[in-house]
């Protein structure tokens, strides 16, 4: 069973701001940003390209320095690069030279921790994503979905406290996303972590978050906090009918006309 020794973090975000200096002007990224996320829970931004998502998360991992307000985790300021976070990006960046279980146990190496420690968590971690009979496989020797399994395991292997993922699903195609989403549910219900996911896509952030927060096109600003009252586990083969008046919701909130 995989530990829940690191319960999820508290996160608070105040008034945050962000503006980048181009050729043609201070472009304001994000504006006046305030959320809570508590321990343990799983929130997803939603949001058109452009409105600052990505920066969020970037802010939030200590990757970014903000032009205003701040980040917060379990009541300390962030204001530098966050060790006791996973982070999952869109691209899976695996060593192409390393097995399986080595890109894994990378980031132990990473950290100046024995891996011989840490052996039995990454091949437990790698079984429940059924991944457990690719040890020694190379990355070129497996799909993308498999690649961005293998991605998460990595980011998970020092036992978090806080996962991070900026769109992991979105280059995979729709039946891998969907599997993977339904596999991340279930990884983390069984781990007590806090999650803050970014998506383009209105049926992933539902079906995942318990919250799922809205953003406006650049500047990037919280139009709507919208809490998924459905109760878990949720099935696929559920959700045209359960998620039909949230995706109306937010499909509204985002100009998007049928």
């Amino acid at each position: 069973m995989i530990s829940n020794s690191k319960l999820g973090s508290d996160i608070e975000i105040s008034n945050l701001g962000m503006n980048f200096e181009s050729k043609s002007g201070t472009v304001i990224a994000l504006h006046d940003i305030d959320l809570n996320i508590a321990r343990g829970e799983f929130v997803c931004v939603v949001g058109p390209s452009g409105c600052g998502k990505s920066t969020l998360l970037n802010l939030v991992a200590g990757l970014r320095t903000s032009s205003a307000g701040g980040v917060s985790i379990d009541g300390q300021k962030v204001s530098q690069p966050q060790t006791n976070v996973g982070i999952v990006f869109q691209r899976d960046v695996l060593l192409e030279w390393r097995t399986v279980l080595q890109n894994v146990l990378f980031q132990i190496e990473m950290r100046g921790l024995d891996p011989s420690n840490y052996l039995d968590r990454a091949k437990e971690l790698l079984s429940m994503l059924g991944l457990g009979e690719f040890l020694n496989h190379r990355p070129s020797e497996l799909s993308g979905g498999m690649r961005q399994r293998v991605a998460i395991c990595r980011a998970l292997i020092h036992d978090p406290p806080l996962l991070l993922m900026d769109e992991p699903f979105g280059a995979l195609d729709a039946l891998t996303r969907e599997q993977l989403m339904i596999e991340l549910a279930r990884l983390w219900q069984s781990t007590s972590k806090t999650v803050l996911f970014i998506t383009h896509s209105i049926q992933e952030a539902l079906f995942l978050g318990d919250r799922v927060i809205v953003m406006s096109k650049r500047p990037g600003e919280v139009i709507k906090d919208i809490k998924v009252d459905i109760a878990r586990p949720r099935k696929m083969s559920e959700s045209i009918l359960k998620f039909s008046t949230y995706t109306s919701e937010v499909r509204g909130l985002l100009g998007i006309q049928d």
